[in-house]
């Protein structure tokens, strides 16, 4: 019974450090044994594992995928045109042994601000760069400056055992107190662009009213032509009528150019003549003639 009793308590310190010497790796982890701060281990693998009780520690790291947003930065391109600029990056501990020798126990929160400089210090580089605008930056050609962005800083990452999986722009602005001035720029310029459309529809209208004008004048003079030739044609045939009436009998040809005389001069209300009563315009009305 005494055994009893004084095993009880053994078993009990044995059990404790049986099951404390046991841990799990979870297959979104990593993990890292510890001896007074030195690794002795590394498990990557998912299932359970096995370290000392007491003088081993196991110190666990996330194998996902992860997040960063880095912090908005102003860069002023080739142009000098300064951009605000937001950016995030997706990141993973791609060696554990090397994340845990850079960062020591700061652990991922000092990772993320190494990496954060990094990152910034690449998006001014690139960014920054001679031949690249802010026309470049705002179109479709940031894919490219995006790829170079990661290139350069997963490079640069590796020192501390992270692998940069991908880079993107989430923002690309003007500053705010440029908006202002950019906008009346623009507006300056599409006032411009406009007074040239207005001019140029000016020009162009006066073009087609000249055009008209001139079209109209011509067709007038052409009418006016042939209705000149067309009356002198008229009088023409009219004087050969007359001639040859003359010529056919005189006597008549007088009588009937007095009976339009007459008509014409007749008329209702313009019926008072002022001559003598012996005159040439009454052969035909009195004396023999008239007859």
């Amino acid at each position: 019974m005494k055994k009893l009793v004084v095993l009880l308590p053994v078993l009990f310190v044995a059990l404790i450090a049986f099951l404390s010497s046991i841990f799990v790796v979870d297959e979104r982890e990593k993990a890292l044994v510890l001896q007074f701060g030195q690794i002795k281990a590394v498990k990557e693998e998912p299932g359970l594992a096995f370290k000392v009780p007491v003088i081993q520690q196991v110190v666990k790291y996330d194998d996902r995928i992860l997040s960063l947003d880095t912090d908005v930065i102003e860069v002023t391109p080739s142009d000098d045109r300064r951009l605000v600029v937001d950016a995030f990056a997706r990141y993973r501990i791609a060696d554990v042994v090397q994340f845990r020798q850079a960062v020591g126990v700061g652990g991922l929160r000092l990772a993320e601000d190494r990496l954060s400089s990094i990152l910034n210090a690449q998006i001014r580089e690139v960014l920054g760069a001679d031949q690249v605008t802010s026309d470049t930056i705002l179109s479709e050609d940031r894919r490219e400056l995006m790829t170079r962005i990661r290139d350069q800083a997963r490079a640069s990452a590796r020192s501390l055992g992270l692998d940069v999986v991908d880079v993107r722009l989430k923002q690309t602005n003007l500053p705010a107190q440029n908006l202002e001035a950019t906008f009346a720029r623009m507006r300056a310029e599409r006032e411009r662009e406009a007074a040239d459309e207005i001019a140029r529809g000016n020009e162009a209208a006066q073009r087609v009213r000249a055009l008209a004008d001139r079209t109209v004048v011509e067709l007038v003079s052409e009418a006016e032509r042939e209705a000149q030739v067309i009356r002198g044609e008229a009088d023409a045939r009219r004087n050969g009528i007359f001639a040859e009436a003359y010529g056919a009998d005189k006597e008549f040809f007088a009588f009937y150019r007095s009976l339009q005389a007459y008509e014409t001069s007749l008329r209702s209300g313009n019926s008072s003549l002022v001559i003598t009563p012996d005159s040439e315009f009454f052969d035909y009305i009195k004396g023999e003639r008239g007859e």
